[in-house]
């Protein structure tokens, strides 16, 4: 997938500024896709030219203009193509890993501190995740939002993002627990 993709499929929420898009990456595009808002404005520049975006000027009294973005035909056709590709297998690429990997090797408290820094972060983006969720059904139960809920997909992902935070976390965990552990083990033998 490319940025294009998920800023698209971001857009077709309705029609966003940049720092509008930017706001929504960090609280529910984030959970499958990173992009910086220089990243973003960028990106936008680009679906613009090759005519996937367009975009308004907005002006303002009290607050410089602003230019405000939306799907085009050819960004909804560019989305249904991306949606019909088969899709590649997921990968892990994560410089934690790398420093876990190697704990046999090296000294272990940076890592094991690093570990429980990642899972604190998995527990305020879990936190962060469940109130969009809660925002996202309103006063409906969750089955019957999930069978009768208007906009479905963003939940769907947030609910992934969920599940993989709290996959992150549990590791982080047992992995800082289990190198804490064989590291007292050896330093009382």
């Amino acid at each position: 997938m490319a940025l294009r993709h998920a800023v698209l499929a971001a857009l077709l929420d309705g029609e966003f500024s940049g720092y509008e898009l930017a706001k929504s990456f960090d609280i529910g595009v984030a959970n499958f896709w990173h992009a910086s808002p220089q990243q973003l404005y960028t990106e936008l520049a680009k679906l613009e030219k090759e005519g996937l975006v367009e975009g308004r000027q907005v002006v303002q009294e009290a607050r410089p203009n602003k230019r405000l973005f939306q799907v085009t035909d050819a960004g909804r056709a560019e989305l249904e193509d991306f949606a019909a590709a088969s899709v590649k297998p997921s990968v892990i690429r994560d410089d934690l890993l790398v420093k876990v990997q190697t704990a046999d090797r090296i000294g272990t408290g940076p890592v094991i501190e690093q570990l429980e820094e990642r899972a604190a972060a998995a527990d305020a983006k879990i936190d962060l995740l469940g109130r969009v969720l809660r925002k996202m059904r309103g006063d409906l139960a969750e089955e019957e939002f999930l069978l009768h809920g208007d906009r479905i997909g963003g939940y769907l992902t947030c609910l992934r993002g969920i599940a993989f935070e709290q996959g992150h976390r549990d590791w982080c965990r047992r992995s800082a627990a289990i190198l804490r552990e064989r590291r007292t083990t050896r330093a009382e033998h």
